[in-house]
């Protein structure tokens, strides 16, 4: 790993992580908030190391991956999310997996997105997050859950709307497409 975080640092690369709150709920919802894991309000969790105040997990996982690799020398090196999602079928132990749940994690996750936000440790940079998936993938094998992670059904109809049809609407200076090529509809 330190040599792996020595490229990164050499060549300001950022280091890339999968954060799943959901994976923590479901394995112990009795002590894991829902409200938490869901960006919905909350009391949230202050870290007794650092003090920082956390309203969701994702944030939380973000912030343990850049202080543990600042504890390996490499604080500067920015994390940024290659995927996170909520899925929304499961099977009967996959607690929490339903439609609403993944529209409320996609979509709370969508409106802090749309604001810029960092995390408590990095508030001032915004956090880069890519959600997964846009597509169900109905032939992969595993828990129900596995099969349920998007946000379209494979002939392309829509699983839940987590506000991303709304936005399709905006004017082209919104803050979701003011720095990117727009995709005509």
């Amino acid at each position: 790993m330190p040599q792996f975080l020595r490229f990164l640092a050499a060549t300001k690369a950022p280091f890339w992580i999968n954060a799943y709150p959901y994976f923590a709920y479901k394995d112990d919802p009795n002590s894991i908030s829902l409200d938490y894991v869901l960006f919905n309000p909350n009391s949230g969790v202050v870290d007794p190391y650092t003090k920082l105040h956390y309203d969701n997990m994702l944030y939380a996982q973000v912030d343990a991956v850049t202080f543990a690799m600042a504890r390996m020398g490499y604080g500067g090196i920015e994390v940024r999310v290659s995927e996170t999602g909520w899925p929304s079928r499961g099977d009967p132990d996959e607690i929490g997996s339903t439609v609403e749940n993944a529209a409320i994690y996609n979509g709370n996750l969508l409106r802090r997105q749309l604001k810029n936000e960092g995390t408590p440790l990095r508030p001032n940079r915004r956090l880069e997050v890519y959600v997964f998936a846009l597509f169900n993938e109905d032939m992969k094998p595993g828990p129900t859950s596995e099969r349920n992670y998007g946000l379209l059904q494979p002939d392309g109809t829509m699983v839940y709307n987590c506000g991303l049809s709304e936005l399709a609407s905006t004017s082209s200076t919104s803050p979701l497409t003011s720095n990117v090529t727009q995709v005509k509809t």
